[in-house]
C-alpha cells in the first residue's frame, strides 16, 4: 500500500514531487509478488495489464520530460508502435522497465530542481487535443503526471485485485 511520507516538504516544488512519487509508488506496489506471466495477464474486461501499465507510465513520464527539456524523445512512438507502449516486447521484463522508470524519475527530479521557476513554460506538440501554439508550465507538467499516475494506479489496483484478490487499501 502506498504510504504518504511523514516528511513535510516545505516548498511547492518538493511537495509536487512528493505527490508524484506517491503515485509512482502506488503503481509499483501493484506489481509486488507478481510473476511476469501474472503481470502480463488480462483478468478483467479491459486489455490493461500490470506490466503494460508500468511501461506506459514510465514512457509517458519520459515523453513529458523530453517535451519540457525541449529535447528529442528517444522512445517516441509512431502510429505503428503506439500499442507497444502498453505491453512488454522484445525480451523486456518488469525489472527492466522498473530500472528504466527509475532513471526517468531521477532525471525528472534533477530537471525540476534545476529549472528557475515552476512558472517556466514549454511548447506543446502539434496535436488535435492541444491548442495551437499552446504552452504549459513546469507546474502543470507535474500536476499532469500526478493525474496520469493516479488514474493508472486505480486501473492497476483493479487489475491486481482481479488477479489474486490483493487490495491496495486493505
Amino acid at each position: 500500500m502506498a504510504q504518504i511520507s511523514t516528511e513535510v516538504v516545505g516548498d511547492e516544488r518538493g511537495t509536487l514531487l512528493a505527490f508524484v512519487e506517491a503515485q509512482r509508488t502506488a503503481i509499483r506496489e501493484t506489481l509486488l509478488g507478481m510473476t511476469e506471466e501474472q503481470a502480463a495477464s488480462r483478468p478483467s474486461a479491459s486489455e490493461l495489464t500490470l506490466s503494460g501499465l508500468l511501461k506506459h507510465v514510465a514512457e509517458v513520464e519520459l515523453t513529458w520530460l523530453r517535451l519540457a527539456q525541449q529535447q528529442p524523445n528517444e522512445r517516441q512512438r509512431s502510429r505503428e508502435t503506439w500499442n507497444e507502449m502498453f505491453r512488454l516486447v522484445d525480451g523486456e521484463s518488469i525489472p527492466d522497465v522498473l530500472a528504466f522508470w527509475d532513471r526517468v524519475r531521477q532525471e525528472t527530479e534533477t530537471f525540476i530542481a534545476a529549472v528557475p521557476s515552476l512558472d517556466d513554460t514549454f511548447p506543446l506538440p502539434e496535436a488535435p487535443w492541444f491548442p495551437k501554439d499552446g504552452k504549459v508550465s513546469m507546474r502543470w507538467m507535474l500536476l499532469h503526471l500526478m493525474e496520469e499516475f493516479a488514474r493508472h494506479a486505480g486501473h492497476a489496483d483493479i487489475v491486481r485485485e482481479s488477479i489474486d484478490g490483493t487490495k491496495a487499501m486493505g
